[in-house]
């Protein structure tokens, strides 16, 4: 997310920029490679025996990202991604934890979680087609969301469309963060989903904690808050009322 400008309000702002976490950041550090003294020389193989012999080595192919499901989240994974800092350096994906009460007779709640890559389909838009493919029009589905960040524009604009055509279905999302949420886009989007009957609300101190008991690999380990986390959750609810106003 991008540096955001100041703005003049009696609550405290949120900070830009993260304390440095205790705990090295798993997937923003990459591992060092070895240094190879004068004496030793390297193994050639792949890629480095073809550099070695003057050959251009072949581009690597990466597998495409795929959209991952889960049950339980790592907690370093969650206290990072979840963070509800304004400046959201390395916070390069969305998590998405999902309740879901399908009415009466049915099974228990569904729960779990889904995180994606921004590569491809974002989790909003793959939880109607993963999670909830399809809808039974007599039923009655109460769906809650505890998301990382707040949607983009267009899966904003395309869950104003699903909550349109699927009248049974009654969605609430919490935002640990607003996304992009100075972009006129991403507030018309925003605007449009609460239009379509979207409950949008930031998560509060404890919505972390319950989200933390209910989706976190915790072992048991209780939930501490972060400092300012009760601050950055006004500024961004305060942010949140006045796109929605």
């Amino acid at each position: 997310m991008a540096d955001r400008k100041s703005s003049a309000t009696s609550r405290p702002t949120v900070r830009r920029k993260e304390r440095a976490e205790p705990e090295a950041k798993k997937d923003e550090e990459p591992a060092k490679e070895a240094e190879v003294s004068e004496t030793e020389t390297p193994k050639e193989n792949g890629a480095a025996a073809a550099a070695t012999n003057g050959e251009k080595p072949e581009p690597m192919e990466l597998p495409p990202f795929e959209i991952i499901t889960g049950n339980r989240i790592d907690p370093f994974f969650f206290k990072f991604q979840f963070k509800n800092v304004e400046y959201s350096s390395g916070r390069n994906k969305t998590f998405l934890c999902y309740l879901v009460d399908q009415g009466p007779g049915a099974d228990g709640l569904l729960r779990g979680y889904l995180e994606d890559e921004h590569t491809g389909s974002h989790v909003e838009e793959a939880f109607f087609q993963q999670v909830l493919p399809s809808c039974d029009p007599a039923g009655k589905y109460t769906i809650t969301w505890y998301v990382s960040s707040s949607p983009c524009a267009a899966c904003a604009g395309k869950l104003a469309e699903i909550l349109e055509a699927r009248k049974s279905v009654r969605l609430s999302i919490f935002s640990a963060r607003l996304f992009d949420w100075e972009e006129p886009a991403i507030q018309v989007g925003l605007k449009a989903l609460a239009a379509a009957g979207c409950k949008l609300r930031m998560m509060k101190p404890l919505d972390f904690n319950y989200t933390w008991d209910t989706f976190v690999e915790s072992d048991d380990q209780p939930f501490t808050p972060w400092e300012d986390c009760q601050e950055n959750y006004e500024y961004y609810q305060e942010k949140l009322a006045d796109i929605l106003q």
